[in-house]
Formats: C-alpha cells, sequence, structure tokens
C-alpha cells in the first residue's frame, strides 16, 4: 500500500512525533510531581467571569468612551487536599482526550498505512475517533466546568455551586463537535468506497 502510505503524510509522521513528545512530557511531569512530593500546584485559583465590576485604578488607561472592567480571581494560598483535587478535575480531562484523541488518530493512519484507505477497518476506526471526538469533548466540557465551578463555590462565598454557575462556566466545544461530526460524514463515504472498490474488483 505504498500509495496509500504517502498519501497520508505528512500527517502520520507530524501525529507520531506529537504523540510521543506528549507523552515524554507527561510521564516527566509525573515523575518530577512524585520526587517533589507535590502533584499539584502550591496555589490554586480560579476566576468568576459572572462577575464584573469597573476599574478605577490608575494603572489602568483607557482610550476616551471606553470603560475597564474587573474579574474577581480567587486564590488559595495553602489549598487542601479536595481544592487540589478539583482544580486537577478542571484541567484533566482535556489533557487525556487530547492525547487519547492522537492516540486514536495515530492507530487509524497506521492502519491505513498498512492496509489500505479503502478498507472496512479503517471506516471503523474512523468512525471510532468520530464518536469519542464528539462525545469526549462534551464529557470533558462538562466535567471541567463543573469542577471549575464547585472550587469557585469553596473559594468565595458569594458563589454557589449551582447549574446556573456552571453553565456560566461551561463553553461549549464547538469546533471539537464540529469536527466529530465531519469525521462521522467521511467514515461513512470511506465505508462507500469501500464497497465500491469491493464491487469493481469483483467485477474485474
Amino acid at each position: 500500500m505504498t500509495e496509500d502510505r504517502k498519501m497520508l503524510e505528512p500527517m502520520a509522521t507530524v501525529v507520531s512525533v506529537v504523540l510521543r513528545i506528549l507523552l515524554a512530557f507527561l510521564t516527566a511531569g509525573l515523575i518530577l510531581s512524585v520526587v517533589h512530593g507535590n502533584w499539584a500546584n502550591p496555589e490554586i485559583c480560579v476566576a468568576d467571569e459572572s462577575t464584573t465590576s469597573s476599574v478605577t485604578a490608575r494603572a489602568f488607561i483607557p482610550e476616551n468612551g471606553v470603560e475597564v472592567d474587573s474579574i474577581p480571581r480567587y486564590c488559595a494560598e495553602a489549598p487542601d487536599t479536595q481544592l487540589r483535587f478539583l482544580n486537577e478535575l478542571g484541567e484533566l480531562p482535556s489533557t487525556l482526550l487530547l492525547i487519547s484523541g492522537l492516540f486514536l488518530l495515530h492507530r487509524l493512519l497506521q492502519g491505513a498505512a498498512r492496509g489500505g484507505v479503502y478498507t472496512v477497518r479503517t471506516a471503523s476506526r474512523l468512525r471510532l475517533l468520530g464518536w469519542w471526538l464528539l462525545a469526549g469533548s462534551l464529557v470533558a466540557a462538562i466535567v471541567e466546568a463543573n469542577a471549575e465551578a464547585a472550587l469557585l463555590a469553596a473559594l468565595a462565598k458569594t458563589a454557589d455551586f449551582t447549574a446556573g454557575t456552571w453553565l456560566n462556566l461551561w463553553t461549549p466545544p464547538y469546533l471539537a463537535v464540529l469536527t466529530g461530526l465531519g469525521l462521522l460524514t467521511f467514515a461513512r463515504i470511506t465505508r462507500a468506497g469501500t464497497s465500491m472498490r469491493e464491487d469493481l474488483e469483483g467485477v474485474v
């Protein structure tokens, strides 16, 4: 499948290199955390973007007719285990989604290079990647928003852990969802192309 392998370059090589670099950095970070006995940042901060107020400090000099708003940022100097867990939960899902998505993409490209682009296995792996990105991005965004809302409620007396709070902190992953839907569409196209190819080979 030399021609198929050529079509997948340079994407296959780039994904393979980036995946190895990310895994190396992740492993090094875990080792350093264990060695230093600290698995999180010494200071944990969260911003309440739903609350803004006008700033009149001299450090901020806007143009005429422009107002400057401030967003409160709460920081815990000596966070306990619960705050550290919420802080990690607000960042970890996106990292895991990125690494797992790259792994599935790497597996897809390597399999397509060996077995061919228009195969049932390639279409199945493309569909798996699409569903993983579509569902995973939504789950990761919801988990992170809930963790950030819980952390804000723990640090600010004026904030409560409610549905309204996490909805204000939730940013829908529009691009990831659209990309996942696009991959599902291309999976159906690849599957149809595979069937056509098998029919032509049967005729010949």
